[in-house]
């Protein structure tokens, strides 16, 4: 039973072990507010991952989707989109008359969700090379911002929350989904999960507050956030 248990967390295991050795050379970065490490970001290498057969009994991403509460014609966000398995998904909710912005640092990243965009016919999403300190999204535009397993591996999270704030509606809904840090049977490097209060202080002090935590997922925390008025 315990090599079925270990084959099963492979490819989770693999992927931040590729992370931490892409940064294995550089100090860790710890954030000024909770002090926790800054996780090193996953590279594009890792994208296989994301696509993982094992995902959905993992994470339960369609169970999390149904959870955003997404209509026809919102304008949406999927921060830190990656391969665009959340963007090609709320994309079908959203409509034709909403929008979808994918939104990543990685160019290669960026590449294979057009690909996939290609492929699945898909006309409502916007790829978008952001930087480490700005979403690059217009002002005030989006209804929803989600970051999946993302928001740990802001190099900037200060500035990154602050241009968040800006793209964001006024009633817009900030959503982080992060691994349970509270959970030590979690099976995730420590780096890679983060506990409600750490979320609480760390966006507390850029004007967020926690409006719900959902933890009826397998592994992570959904977290979703409004600016303080």
């Amino acid at each position: 039973m315990e090599i079925l248990a270990i084959k099963k967390q492979m490819p989770v295991i693999l992927a931040m072990a590729l992370a931490a050795l892409a940064s294995a050379q550089k100090a860790p970065q710890v954030h000024p507010i909770s002090g926790r490490a800054i996780a090193p970001v996953m590279s594009a290498a890792g994208a296989d991952w994301l696509e993982r057969r094992e995902r959905e009994d993992e994470e339960a991403p369609s169970k999390a989707i149904k959870l955003l509460g997404l209509k026809p014609g919102m304008t949406v966000c999927d921060l830190g989109a990656g391969t665009g398995y959340y963007a090609v998904r709320m994309a079908r909710i959203v409509g034709d008359s909403g929008k979808v912005y994918a939104v990543d640092i990685q160019p290669r990243m960026l590449e294979l969700l057009g690909k996939r965009l290609a492929s699945a016919g898909i006309k409502n999403v916007v790829p978008v090379l952001g930087g480490e300190a700005e979403t690059k999204l217009p002002d005030a535009s989006q209804d929803l911002i989600i970051l999946v397993d993302v928001y740990h591996e802001f190099a900037k999270p200060q500035e990154m929350l602050r241009s968040v704030a800006k793209a964001l509606k006024p009633e817009g809904v900030l959503v982080l989904l992060e691994f349970r840090k509270e959970d030590k049977t979690v099976p995730i490097r420590l780096e890679h999960k983060m506990s409600i209060e750490e979320v609480r202080a760390e966006l507390g002090a850029e004007g967020f507050r926690i409006d719900k935590v959902l933890d009826s997922l397998p592994w992570q925390h959904m977290i979703f956030l409004r600016k303080k008025q």
